[in-house]
């Protein structure tokens, strides 16, 4: 049987259909991809917001505030109290709050308890103005059980998640005055952070 011979022209002919099968792939925001496979053209849409490739939250671009639960003069439920840690974007565009923000009450330079939270929390993007909250439990002072590793302090030491960069945040009253955070133990519990909604 005689050999055949494909013109080289043919070969550029087909390649060039091939690529005009396979479509352009995009990768921006909101863009729709489509990639060629044997069989058939397979189209896949992913959205992604401006706000999930954000850059992480800094500590000094956010308002902080570390407020007691309504009731927390007294002892809060089982012995353990509470309170809310929340941070504002101060900026127009988003940031990324990813992990567990940094928090640690002292007594001067004696005793000091941390904040500490359970496993890899979701990270939380923050559009501008927008707020996210940490609620805290700790083991009030007095309470049985509690122990003598105990802080008294009316203001705590605060950071974003994997920020070095930390500063210092009053302690209030669910109505915004002043207050004094007691708490023993060496850690105090710190929920997810998520976005705060209304009424929050």
């Amino acid at each position: 049987m005689p050999a055949t011979t494909r013109p080289a022209g043919g070969l550029t002919a087909l390649a060039a259909g091939l690529t005009l099968m396979a479509g352009p792939t995009l990768t921006a925001c909101g863009t729709t991809t489509t990639t060629a496979t044997p069989d058939a053209t397979a189209t896949t849409t992913t959205a992604t917001t401006p706000e999930a490739t954000a850059p992480p939250c800094r500590t000094a671009a956010l308002a902080w505030t570390l407020s007691l639960f309504d009731g927390d003069g007294a002892k809060g439920e089982g012995g353990r109290s509470g309170a809310r840690l929340t941070a504002v974007n101060k900026g127009s565009g988003a940031c990324l709050f990813a992990g567990y923000p940094g928090l640690e009450i002292h007594n001067g330079k004696a005793d000091g308890i941390e904040g500490a939270g359970s496993g890899h929390p979701a990270a939380v993007a923050l559009p501008g103005r927008a707020a996210v909250t940490v609620d805290l439990r700790y083991t009030r002072r007095g309470t049985p059980g509690a122990g003598t590793w105990c802080v008294r302090q009316h203001e705590a030491a605060v950071s974003a998640p994997h920020d070095t960069d930390g500063t210092v945040v009053p302690v209030t009253d669910a109505h915004g005055k002043p207050a004094v955070l007691d708490a023993c133990g060496e850690t105090i519990a710190m929920a997810p952070p998520r976005r705060a909604g209304a009424g929050t």
